[in-house]
């Protein structure tokens, strides 16, 4: 299991900024271990971001992005104490779901 998304969102003058920081290696699959050998690609495929269950950002990673990505995108709307969670999905399968309240 991976650690937990740290994910702040806040709020003003009716724009709501999120920022993301998701805990993932990342690796690309060019990279060798001590040994020579090639270490298995192993990176974030999809992210969706909803707002109160409603989606407000979806995105596809590849493996160019780097380890432990940091993402930030504001949208329009949201209140105090409205929930935002991010989830996202990576080659392996693995999938990792966080909320946060609007502050």
């Amino acid at each position: 299991m991976s650690a937990p998304t740290k994910i702040r969102a806040t709020t003003k003058d009716g724009l709501t900024e999120v920022r993301v920081l998701m805990q993932h290696e990342m690796d690309n699959g060019r990279r060798k271990d001590e040994a020579g050998n090639l270490i298995p690609a192993w990176y974030i495929t999809d992210v969706t971001a909803r707002h109160n269950g409603r989606v407000v950002l979806e995105g596809e990673f590849g493996t160019s992005v780097s380890k432990n990505p940091y993402l930030v995108f504001r949208f329009r709307g949201g209140a105090v104490g409205d929930k935002v969670s991010i989830s996202w999905q990576d080659n392996k399968g693995e999938t990792r779901s966080d909320e946060v309240s609007i502050i």
